[in-house]
């Protein structure tokens, strides 16, 4: 069995998988549950990109990118909304490729800069995000730190 990381769309037949993703309890405060995630792509279905990361027939971990040009505030015109590595399989490289499937994705449709925010703390996701190349842009916004990286 091929064990190398691959992206799929979210469907009615892998949805209730989807939603057994589950991040490692210290992390818990610092993420959505997939479910959550699920219902905002949902409400938000013009601008959301659900995506399943598979490890042979396992969904492994959950991506949503966000795109919406139009978006007032600038960091949500394009960026990364959630990733939830599951517990399990955390430190294999899926979060990376989530990451760069949506960095990928946000090149395709023509984007130069990308965001993503987090919430800070001891075991939030920000040490990850800097070693993937998003900056401090110094902005914050409802409690969450804002990063940046340029895709040019």
């Amino acid at each position: 069995m091929d064990n190398a990381p691959r992206l799929e769309a979210v469907t009615p037949e892998n949805v209730t998988t989807a939603c057994r993703i589950k991040v490692a309890p210290e992390q818990e405060a610092f993420v959505a549950p997939v479910a959550d995630s699920l219902a905002e792509a949902y409400a938000s279905y013009a601008t959301a990109w659900p995506r399943l990361v598979y490890a042979g027939d396992e969904p492994v971990a959950f991506v949503m990118g966000g795109f919406d040009p139009e978006a007032e505030i600038e960091f949500f015109r394009c960026g990364i909304w959630r990733l939830n590595v599951d517990a399990r399989h955390q430190r294999a490289g899926y979060g990376r490729f989530a990451v760069e499937a949506v960095l990928a994705e946000a090149r395709r449709r023509g984007s130069n800069r990308a965001t993503v925010m987090w919430k800070p703390g001891a075991n939030g996701p920000e040490d990850f995000y800097r070693r993937m190349g998003f900056e401090l842009t110094g902005e914050e916004f409802a409690g969450q730190t804002i990063g940046a990286i340029a895709l040019d």
